[in-house]
C-alpha cells in the first residue's frame, strides 16, 4: 500500500477498530511508551465491555530516527517509515505520545508527523499524550501538540494526558486515562474520518496536498519552480 492507498483505506465496517499507538519515547522502558500503553489497554476493555474488539499496533519512533532524518532532506521513504504510514492510514483512531523537551515535544516525535502527508490524517481521532520530568511541561500537550494535529486536521479528543514523574500512582492520572480513552472510542465508533472521505473529501486536502500542486494548473517545470528546487536559471539570450 504506498501513501496515497493508505489515505484512501475504506471505512471500518463489522470488524475489529484498529488503533495505532505512535510513540516517541527513546529508552527502554519507556515512560513515553508506558503511558500510550495505559491510554490504549484502556481502550481495548472499554470495547471490549461494549461487545467491541480494538486491534493495537505500534509506531515505535526510535527504531526510525535514521529513515525520519532521510526523508526531511530528501522526502524519500524507506521501508519501516512506509509502513508506518500504511498503519496510520488504515487507522480508526490514533494514540500519539511525546516525551517533552526543553517546554517542546521531542524533535524526534514532531518531525515523523512533518514527513507525514498533509492528508494523511484527516478527521482521524487522535489522544494526545505527553511525559515529562516535571509538571512545568504539563501545558506543552494542548499549547503546541494540539496545534500541529490541527494543522494535520486530525480530531483531537477533548481530554489530553500528561504525566510527570510524580503523577504515576495517582488517581487523577487513571481519570484522565479513562476519559480520554473513552472520547476516543466514542469517536472511533462513530467513523467520522471515513465518512469525511466519502462525503467530501475535496473539500478537505491541501492546496498544495497529495496531488503535488498540480491540481492548481501549476508549471512545475517554469523558471521560478526549478530554482525552488535547486536548479540553475537558463541564460537569457537576445
Amino acid at each position: 500500500m504506498n501513501t496515497q492507498a493508505a489515505m484512501n483505506a475504506g471505512p471500518h465496517e463489522s470488524g475489529p477498530y484498529h488503533l495505532v499507538v505512535v510513540s516517541g519515547g527513546t529508552s527502554d522502558p519507556s515512560s513515553t511508551r508506558m503511558l500510550a500503553d495505559r491510554i490504549s489497554e484502556k481502550v481495548a476493555r472499554l470495547a471490549e465491555s461494549r461487545e467491541e474488539k480494538v486491534l493495537i499496533s505500534t509506531i515505535d519512533l526510535r527504531q526510525l530516527t535514521t529513515e525520519i532524518s532521510n526523508a526531511l532532506v530528501s522526502q524519500l521513504m524507506g521501508p519501516k517509515l512506509t509502513r508506518a504510514i500504511e498503519l496510520l492510514g488504515s487507522a480508526d483512531g490514533v494514540i500519539a505520545s511525546a516525551p517533552v523537551y526543553k517546554a517542546a515535544p521531542s524533535g524526534l516525535f514532531s518531525s515523523f508527523f512533518h514527513v507525514l502527508d498533509n492528508d494523511l490524517l484527516i478527521g482521524k481521532p487522535v489522544v494526545l499524550a505527553a511525559t515529562a520530568g516535571t509538571s512545568r511541561h504539563a501545558l506543552v500537550v494542548d499549547g503546541e501538540m494540539r496545534s500541529l494535529f490541527a494543522c494535520l486536521r486530525t480530531l483531537t479528543v477533548p481530554t489530553s494526558v500528561f504525566a510527570a514523574s510524580e503523577d504515576w500512582n495517582s488517581k487523577s492520572l487513571g481519570t484522565r486515562i479513562e476519559r480520554a480513552a473513552m472520547e476516543l472510542l466514542l469517536l472511533m465508533e462513530s467513523g467520522f474520518s471515513h465518512k469525511i472521505k466519502e462525503e467530501s473529501w475535496q473539500n478537505y486536502q491541501h492546496e498544495f496536498g497529495s496531488a503535488g500542486g498540480t491540481e492548481l494548473g501549476i508549471d512545475l517545470g517554469s523558471e521560478l519552480m526549478r530554482l525552488a528546487t535547486g536548479g540553475r536559471s537558463q541564460p537569457q539570450h537576445g
